[in-house]
């Protein structure tokens, strides 16, 4: 048995570094269950922004090709313990197994690690739920996921818009002249990262640190890209949208609500919809949702976004909930929302590592 090797039942277990073994990107080409989430790309954003460490557990034996594989990263934090994810700030990573048995063990494998290791806990973020029937495994967490299917043409999308709150916006938008830029240069980025700063601060929430963008851009390429919308030089909205193979993935929003009545939003997706299409993409992935986040679950079903649920597991010695960062409680957003821009960026700099 090697350092890499270990036995759970029948099947022996590997473990390999998919920031620089060469199978894992073959494999995510071939299977079709891959996301941007289970990326080279992704994975090293998490490691240089947070110091989070990538792994991925396999039945494949390391001289064979790549079937199969888990994607983790390593937690190791003061605040909210020694743990691994699957993944962090990820809104899905589906486990790559083939079938139910492999699946069970790794799961088996997975919990005498919780021990072995000493863990918190071993969550899995799986789009299917996979997890349900584990024995040992809880749920951890519940959200509303949106997807808006690409395929039909781009005019029988448009009449699926709603049609006062979207389309009607799309349209203003246009009439007012709304400038539409689009790349990853560190100019787009500062107009969407204050656009960002704006929204999270209306939340009562700290922002994601503006490192944690550059390292996306930086990483995944051509694959993460800014969308704003501009009016007289002032950018109004703005979207970072992520892709991989056939798929374009909505992750970050923000805007300006002094400029809510020009459409900016509902242009910026319209416009994301058109060129998705252009490029032969199939769907538009529209991130989760809290269940209890009426408005935006409204907002991404108006865009024609079909409902489902993400059920988040977790295996534990004994049962933990899910860990609620200190912002939120109502007393903390409501300091937060006082507090001044600076303040939050430093809040979210210190703390978003730990919350992964």
């Amino acid at each position: 048995m090697t350092a890499d090797e270990f036995y759970c039942g029948s099947m022996p277990i590997y473990q390999l570094d998919p920031i620089h073994d060469p199978r894992w990107p073959k494999l995510l080409e071939r299977d079709g269950r891959a996301s941007v989430f289970h990326t080279r790309g992704w994975l090293e954003s998490l490691r240089r922004s947070y110091g989070y460490d990538p792994v991925v557990f396999t039945s494949s034996a390391p001289h064979q090709d790549l079937t199969s594989g888990v994607a983790f990263c390593r937690v190791n934090s003061w605040m909210t313990g020694r743990r691994m994810v699957s993944l962090p700030f990820s809104d899905h990573c589906e486990p790559l197994v083939n079938g139910p048995d492999e699946g069970s063990e790794i799961l088996s494998f997975l919990r005498d690690e919780v021990e072995s290791q000493r863990l918190k806990y071993v969550e899995i973020r799986p789009l299917n739920p996979i997890l349900e029937a584990a024995a040992g495994s809880c749920e951890s967490g519940k959200f509303c996921f949106h997807k808006l299917d690409l395929l039909a043409g781009t005019d029988q999308i448009f009449r699926g818009l709603h049609k006062d709150s979207i389309r009607r916006k799309i349209q203003r938008a246009e009439r007012e002249g709304l400038v539409y830029e689009k790349g990853s240069d560190r100019a787009l980025l500062e107009k969407f990262y204050n656009l960002f700063v704006m929204t999270r601060r209306r939340h009562g929430l700290p922002p994601s640190p503006l490192y944690w963008f550059s390292n996306l851009l930086a990483c995944l390429g051509e694959k993460a890209q800014i969308r704003i919308a501009s009016k007289g030089g002032q950018a109004v909205a703005g979207i970072f949208t992520l892709t991989h193979k056939n798929s374009i993935v909505y992750k970050y929003g923000g805007s300006d609500m002094r400029s809510s009545n020009l459409g900016g939003t509902p242009f910026l997706f319209w416009r994301t919809i058109v060129e998705a299409k252009a490029e032969g993409l199939h769907e538009l992935d529209l991130g989760r949702s809290d269940i209890d986040n009426e408005g935006l679950i409204t907002f991404k079903e108006r865009l024609g976004g079909v409902r489902s649920i993400l059920v988040y597991r977790r295996l534990s010695k004994k049962h933990t909930q899910a860990f609620h960062a200190p912002w939120k409680s109502r007393v903390a957003k409501r300091m937060l929302s006082y507090a001044s821009d600076s303040v939050r960026i430093q809040v979210g700099n210190l703390l978003y590592r730990h919350l992964g």
